[in-house]
Formats: C-alpha cells, sequence, structure tokens
C-alpha cells in the first residue's frame, strides 16, 4: 500500500479546507442532534471533497456516521493526539454476483484495526486514482479477483464516516476515514468468481458470499452505543441457522460454517470487540438493499 494518501476536505458556503483528524466531518453537513447529510462529493485537485453544493464532476449521495461516533462525541475537545496529518479517503465495495449474492470478507486478527471484523474488499484512494479504479485494485490485492471491463456495473452507494476504536470507551481515535462505498455487480455467477478467489492471508481470514435475506437481515441490525450482542437463538425464522465461508489456514483453503447470529450481532458498547459485520458495512448494505432496480433481479 503506497504511504501517500488522499485527505478529505470539507466546503461548506464557500469555506473550508483539509478535514481536521478527530473531528466531525458528517457534523460539519448535519446538525448536532444528528448523524446524516445529503452532499456532494468528488476528486478536486488531488483530494477528496465534501461540500453542501455540487461542483464539477461531484455525485450527490449521503454522508453518514454511527450515533456513537468518537468524532461526534468527542467534539475539538477530542483533538490531533498523534500527529496525524488529516481525514483519509478510503473505498470500499461491495461486489455482488450475477445470482445476487454479495461478497464480504474477515479481516485477519493481525491487523490493527478491526480485526476478525466482517468487511467488503477496501481500503485507501491513491494519488490519481478514480474512485472505481481504487475499488477494483482494492479487490484484486485482497481476494485475488480481477474484474475486466465490460463484465460489471457500478454506483456509488455512499459515504461512511470511520473511525478506530470505533467508541470513546476503548480509547482516542488512532485512525480517521471517510468510506466511499461502491456497489459492484458483476455478470458472472459467484461460482466462478469464487473458483477464482486467491485471498490475501495478511489481510484477509476468511471470505462469504452471503444471500440477500442474510444481508438484508443484516442491514436492519442498526449499530447504537448500547447494543447489545444478538445470539442465533433470537434468528428470524426464515433465516438459516448457519451460513458457509471459506477460511483461510496453513493448508489453504477450507470451507466451515459459523452461525448466522455472528453476522447480526450489535457493536459491544464496552468491552472486547467481537467477531461481526462493522457498522459501516451494515450502512453499506442498506443503501445496496434501497438501489433502485435490485428487487426487480431477484
Amino acid at each position: 500500500m503506497a504511504s501517500a494518501r488522499v485527505l478529505v476536505h470539507v466546503r461548506r458556503a464557500g469555506a473550508g479546507g483539509a478535514a481536521a483528524f478527530g473531528q466531525s466531518v458528517t457534523g460539519v453537513f448535519c446538525p448536532a442532534d444528528t448523524d446524516v447529510a445529503l452532499v456532494s462529493c468528488g476528486l478536486q485537485r488531488g483530494h477528496f471533497l465534501i461540500s453542501d453544493v455540487p461542483f464539477p464532476g461531484s455525485a450527490v449521495t449521503v454522508l453518514k456516521r454511527p450515533p456513537f461516533c468518537p468524532a461526534k462525541l468527542g467534539g475539538t475537545a477530542l483533538g490531533d493526539r498523534g500527529g496525524h496529518s488529516g481525514v483519509a479517503a478510503a473505498v470500499a465495495v461491495l461486489l455482488e454476483a450475477a445470482c445476487g449474492h454479495v461478497l464480504l470478507t474477515r479481516r485477519a486478527t493481525t491487523l490493527r484495526h478491526f480485526p476478525n471484523v466482517w468487511v467488503p474488499p477496501g481500503g485507501h484512494l491513491e494519488p490519481g486514482e478514480e474512485l472505481v479504479t481504487a475499488g477494483l485494485r482494492e479487490l484484486a490485492e485482497e481476494t485475488g479477483l480481477h474484474l475486466e471491463p465490460g463484465t460489471f456495473s457500478w454506483h456509488l452507494l455512499g459515504l461512511w464516516e470511520s473511525l478506530f476504536p470505533p467508541t470513546l470507551n476503548w480509547g482516542p481515535p488512532r485512525c480517521h476515514h471517510i468510506v466511499t462505498y461502491l456497489g459492484l455487480r458483476s455478470a458472472e455467477p459467484r461460482q466462478q468468481l469464487q473458483a477464482r478467489l486467491c485471498p490475501s492471508p495478511c489481510e484477509v481470514s476468511a471470505v462469504a458470499w452471503l444471500e440477500p435475506l442474510v444481508l438484508e437481515a443484516i442491514a436492519a441490525t442498526e449499530d447504537g452505543a448500547e447494543g447489545s450482542a444478538l445470539g442465533s437463538g433470537s434468528l428470524p425464522g426464515e433465516l438459516p441457522a448457519t451460513v458457509g465461508i471459506t477460511e483461510l489456514s496453513a493448508d489453504g483453503f477450507r470451507s466451515s460454517q459459523i452461525p448466522t447470529g455472528i453476522l447480526l450481532r450489535r457493536a459491544p458498547a464496552r468491552g472486547p470487540d467481537l467477531q461481526r459485520v462493522s457498522t459501516g458495512t451494515k450502512f453499506a448494505l442498506g443503501r445496496w438493499r434501497a438501489a433502485p432496480g435490485r428487487r426487480e433481479r431477484e
């Protein structure tokens, strides 16, 4: 991964500049008692610009933060205690196979940020890259999947403000990103895509192709500061008790099952983090679920 990163800039009422680490980007555009805003975004002069009005090459989308966002609750007093240069721009891709299943990856346990959490492939936006180019690069680096031009379509799902640790109960922020979620729809069935998977063990410990019913249940499980884990015993009746995953091991791939309830866990307000789907991924899945025309494809 390149050391140079694209930083987030904000502009409201014609004024702005680089977003400050540890201070809420979403809060620039929404009232203090809300967590979502409609914004224009795009690349401009080497940075990722978020604005309250459209600008050349921009797209209108939703910007959101979790209700327990450290940048919201800590406010300006949180500051930047680590000498960070600003807020980094990142890209993540929800890859949907022709059959409607979506690929999620479980982050390696050795990663410093969000270990063992289920997310789509993604990472930092590099200088000179377009958003979809960055998403395709991260997809290839993390899973080994290379999508050829003409074999997929894509659309912007939304922007998510992400900090780690995700709550102030775990300490001050060590990283701060605005994640652009992209929806990629492949013309290939998941069996063909799965056959080409070659995940990077440095970043990925498992992969799963999840069916729409499970994905919708995950999206409906919103995280809150006091959210508690949801066990498999409280699954809605129509959901399968387990889901199939492919785990990486020293001997290669291994097929296994995990309780579906693991994927429906809410982010814990305190204590150790658990294997779960990230809050930002739930946001992206909610946007994916509401995308025009998706119901007609199923």
